[in-house]
């Protein structure tokens, strides 16, 4: 039996973590706008935990992004395959992560990515050569590391 799963990490400012993870990897935020206009109108959530980013309603506290060729409840804009869903945290980041990304550019174009994803708001730490290959040790933008083979 197959599970269905996600990716959660915990953010500071879970928007921008998801902006940025959509560009880095091409996928597509997911638009939960449908849900939180029924949720308000029927009265189960107030404002205060909704704002608006990228021209439309969102939970102030979460958001996912996700594959952009996975199915998807139209209903509630979760995404029913690959996800990454940041969820704001008081606490910030302190220690390396036990669990990060990696990311796998096409043949040769390992700096041209590290390059994109700087500009994106990465941050490249250091190059990795090792017997197994060569990887850029990166963070984004919360400092979360992640590795571009």
């Amino acid at each position: 039996m197959t599970l269905h799963w996600k990716l959660v990490v915990d953010a500071a400012d879970p928007h921008a973590q998801a902006d940025f993870w959509a560009a880095a990897l091409g996928y597509a935020v997911e638009d939960n706008s449908v849900l939180i206009n029924r949720l308000r109108s029927a009265g189960a959530i107030g404002p205060e935990i909704t704002l608006e980013h990228g021209g439309r309603i969102a939970f102030r506290d979460l958001v996912a992004v996700r594959h952009p060729d996975d199915s998807y409840d139209p209903e509630s804009g979760t995404g029913l395959g690959r996800r990454i869903l940041f969820q704001r945290v008081p606490e910030p980041k302190t220690v390396k992560n036990r669990l990060h990304i990696d990311v796998h550019s096409a043949p040769g174009t390992r700096e041209a990515e590290v390059s994109r994803l700087t500009g994106l708001g990465a941050s490249a730490l250091r190059q990795v050569k090792e017997p197994g290959g060569e990887f850029t040790l990166m963070t984004d933008p919360e400092g979360n590391e992640f590795c571009v083979h």
